[in-house]
């Protein structure tokens, strides 16, 4: 957090504004396809969700080809909002028509990839990508005239970046037809007496992703440093010392998560699913959610971003307990979906989403965007890791269940019922400022 606040977040800010500066679509285009790209690759939700595909799948589909698929996807479709902020393209037009897109593909797409896809652009938006996309977005649209399009255009950059995600592992679906899985999950580590040789053990591997991670960014750095930046030496020292800790704290996240974090979350899972009380493990669900999101850093980056863009209108808190709420809701009916086979993804996904794009034409325009973005955002390196784990390991234990196709989905339904939260609550934030206009006016 730190040095994403010092480091990654600052770049984001110069390059947003260096970029309209250039009022050269190309470049900006371009640049959007570059900074994408190298972000996505670099967030440590997207790498969980990679490493973990391609151990279920026993590297039927592997880590490099989500990485780098999902990347590319991720890019084209930033440089698609750079391109709806300079020609002031309505969010919710963008978006009913990228879903539009989204929901043909999923009709000839595999259940078991359909829920990776989903889950793949939720992971894309952890504590390295949003910060970054935001802050790029407030970069450019600051520089409009119109402060209001510039208040609203600061939002929803991260909801069309994260399509791309789901867009990338359709087309895969579709072209590679990979439709035949054996799903397979690993509990625990293989040296089941020490405690602390299964992190010695990853250290070179962890150490080495997280240099490959956050390399690219340090050379653009350097590079738009020397093109346009200009920084003084000591502006660049504090950005500089800002990449360093991201650095430290990815590697330490990656180790943790990897050697440990995620083994607790499966072991939970399994035990639980175990028991004959179901109701436990629904009622542990919607609590791991809950406290999970409070506890998510790229929530506490974008609540923040939230009142510092309204002036303080809308305050963090409003937006973090509903939001943590519906989390909790959308855990638990993931759970729900692990013990009755019969209830599928799509049962949730595709009336959900149907529900949020007619939400869109009744909530202010603002909200549209705060409300997407926050389905991405909510979906950050601790859902990725632990929530996941969670369910997998219930998919796992669970005899009716299919590790493939019920271990994957829980991110897309954070995703899905963080939007609902947020556009709920813009109806009644507008709903609650109507009322107030109709008050002045009677007094």
């Amino acid at each position: 957090m730190l040095g994403v606040d010092i480091g990654i977040t600052p770049l984001g800010d110069l390059t947003g504004s260096s970029l309209a500066k250039s009022n050269r679509l190309w470049i900006v285009l371009i640049a959007g396809i570059i900074l994408g790209f190298f972000i996505s690759i670099a967030e440590p939700g997207l790498m969980v969700l990679a490493n973990q595909v391609d151990l279920v799948t026993t590297g039927q589909i592997s880590r490099i080809s989500i990485l780098v698929l999902v990347s590319i996807g991720l890019a084209i479709m930033l440089s698609l909002g750079f391109l709806r902020i300079f020609y002031n393209i309505p969010l919710y037009k963008i978006l009913i028509v990228i879903y539009i897109i989204i929901f043909g593909l999923a009709i000839f797409s595999s259940r078991e990839m359909l829920a990776i896809a989903f889950d793949a652009s939720g992971s894309t938006s952890g504590i390295l990508a949003v910060p970054f996309i935001l802050s790029l977005s407030v970069g450019i649209s600051k520089l409009k005239k119109d402060s209001r399009a510039s208040e609203k255009d600061s939002f929803g950059l991260v909801a069309i970046s994260c399509t791309g995600a789901i867009l990338s592992i359709l087309f895969l679906n579709l072209f590679a037809k990979t439709n035949e899985f054996s799903g397979v999950l690993e509990i625990g580590s293989s040296d089941a007496n020490s405690i602390f040789n299964p992190f010695f053990v990853v250290i070179p591997k962890f150490f080495q992703e997280s240099i490959f991670a956050i390399l690219p960014l340090l050379i653009i750095l350097l590079v738009l440093q020397k093109i346009s930046f200009r920084l003084k030496r000591r502006e660049l020292r504090k950005l500089l010392t800002g990449f360093l800790f991201a650095f430290i704290g990815l590697f330490v996240f990656l180790m943790g998560v990897n050697a440990g974090f995620m083994d607790v979350g499966i072991s939970i899972g399994k035990n639980l699913s175990l028991l004959e009380n179901k109701a436990y493990i629904i009622i542990v669900a919607f609590v791991l959610g809950f406290v999970t999101m409070v506890a998510e850093p790229a929530v506490s980056v974008l609540t923040y971003q939230i009142e510092e863009v309204t002036s303080g209108y809308i305050k963090r808190m409003v937006i973090l307990i509903p939001l943590a709420t519906g989390v909790g809701f959308a855990v638990a009916l993931s759970i729900v979906r692990i013990l009755i086979p019969e209830v599928q993804l799509w049962h949730y996904l595709l009336p959900g989403y149907i529900l949020c794009l007619l939400l869109m034409f009744f909530v202010p325009k603002l909200f549209v965007g705060i409300a997407f973005d926050a389905g991405g955002v909510a979906t950050g390196p601790i859902t990725a890791t632990f929530i996941l784990a969670f369910t997998q390991g219930a998919a796992h234990a669970y005899e009716k269940a299919d590790l493939m196709v019920d271990g994957f989905g829980m991110i897309a339904m954070v995703a899905m019922s963080s939007i609902l939260t947020l556009e709920t609550l813009g109806l009644l934030f507008a709903y609650k400022s109507k009322t107030k206009g109709t008050e002045n006016r009677n007094d």
